[in-house]
């Protein structure tokens, strides 16, 4: 089968939709079929590729300014590269409506990856303005409305929020996004290495790993820290986090340095994918104070990793969470600090691990794809 994808990022950009579609694509291309991603070019990548069996096209847009710019400028090469393929994928946000108009030009099928449904809660949002709220939740409600053949949710969760959104309930499935437990085995990853590195040996560590984007919460997590420093004497906060969306990524910091914080947090870039089980093994506990998650990446590892986890109990988190955990009501502060308090002292909920496969993410999607061309059944 042919598939084209219209994501406004792909690998190398860094997001837990990009780990969704990188292993997507690359397992789709593993078992046979001929997969193309639609992506926007950033610094470092060429025009064209092919990786790990995935040919990738890259459209320049503006790296400036809105980030709408791959919803228009996609569309020209969407509906050349539609002409050739079966079936054309895409996911929230800015790539929807471009490979919905494609998919209608060429009359193929079309699926829609949904992500979240914030809906209301875009006025919740921090640092967004009743114009930008309203206009994100307008942009959310035209995509649900446009006529996608089928909309995968990535969680229960995200599905029954779409649900009172969508005409046709029938056209919506539940596809959970996996986990890699080949890298993210707590057996094979040297937490003492990274501690030695960082000097961090003999405090208790919790950590945030992640981009600062609106819904991530950070800022929340950033405020605990005075708070846990008192009732954790021996605390350090991990804070590995993305320079993107920048405006994020500045409000983050200027926080710290505001706070006078700056020697409780250990602050770094992103580390390559292959070394942040490392990371996740230093430290003795992550939070993922997020105030939206379709699925929740970083609970999702951080559980397969076999630590505590602290995580808002919102969304799609507490479907994702397991092990030994706590949940937390979400833009509380005080919360926050107690929750890694309570880990600190080992007064948390323990439960049977939950599994989320990548064999299993693909092979329902393979089926779906099957079920709307089913001519291309091998």
């Amino acid at each position: 089968m042919k598939i084209l994808f219209v994501l406004e990022n792909y690998y190398p950009f860094i997001g837990g939709a990009e780990v969704l579609f990188k292993n997507l694509c690359e397992g789709l291309a593993a078992k046979g079929h001929d997969v193309t991603v639609l992506t926007s070019r950033i610094p470092g990548t060429s025009p064209s590729d092919l990786v790990n069996g995935v040919r990738i096209v890259r459209i320049n847009t503006p790296r400036r300014g809105s980030r709408y710019w791959f919803t228009f400028l996609a569309i020209p090469a969407a509906i050349r590269l539609a002409a050739s393929s079966d079936i054309v994928h895409t996911t929230t946000y800015n790539g929807a409506f471009p490979a919905w108009l494609s998919a209608r030009i060429r009359g193929k099928k079309c699926v829609i990856t949904i992500l979240e449904i914030i809906g209301l809660g875009w006025k919740e949002m921090a640092g967004m303005s009743l114009l930008s709220s309203s206009l994100h939740r307008w942009l959310e409600d035209v995509i649900i409305s446009l006529h996608f053949d089928h909309f995968i949710a990535i969680s229960g969760y995200t599905a029954e929020c779409l649900k009172r959104y969508a005409k046709d309930n029938s056209r919506i499935s539940v596809i959970y996004p996996g986990i890699d437990y080949t890298l993210f085995d707590p057996q094979s990853s040297d937490g003492k290495e990274v501690r030695r590195k960082l000097n961090i040996e003999d405090e208790f560590i919790y950590m945030f790993f992640g981009r600062p984007g609106i819904s991530k919460g950070a800022e929340y997590l950033v405020q605990a820290i005075p708070h846990i420093s008192k009732s954790v004497a021996n605390s350090k906060f991990l804070l590995i986090l993305a320079r993107e969306p920048a405006a994020g990524y500045r409000n983050i910091t200027a926080m710290i340095e505001t706070l006078g914080i700056t020697n409780s947090v250990i602050l770094l870039d992103p580390v390559p994918r292959r070394e942040l089980p490392g990371y996740i093994a230093a430290a003795d506990c992550v939070v993922v104070p997020s105030l939206s998650e379709g699925f929740g990446f970083s609970a999702a590892e951080a559980c397969a990793m076999e630590k505590p986890v602290v995580a808002s109990n919102v969304a799609s988190l507490p479907e994702v969470v397991s092990g030994t955990y706590t949940l937390i009501e979400p833009k509380n502060t005080q919360a926050i600090a107690g929750a890694v308090e309570k880990v600190y002292n080992k007064q948390v909920v323990h439960s049977g691990k939950k599994m989320f496969t990548w064999s299993a993410c693909i092979s329902g999607y393979e089926e779906i794809y099957h079920n709307l061309v089913p001519i291309t059944r091998h």
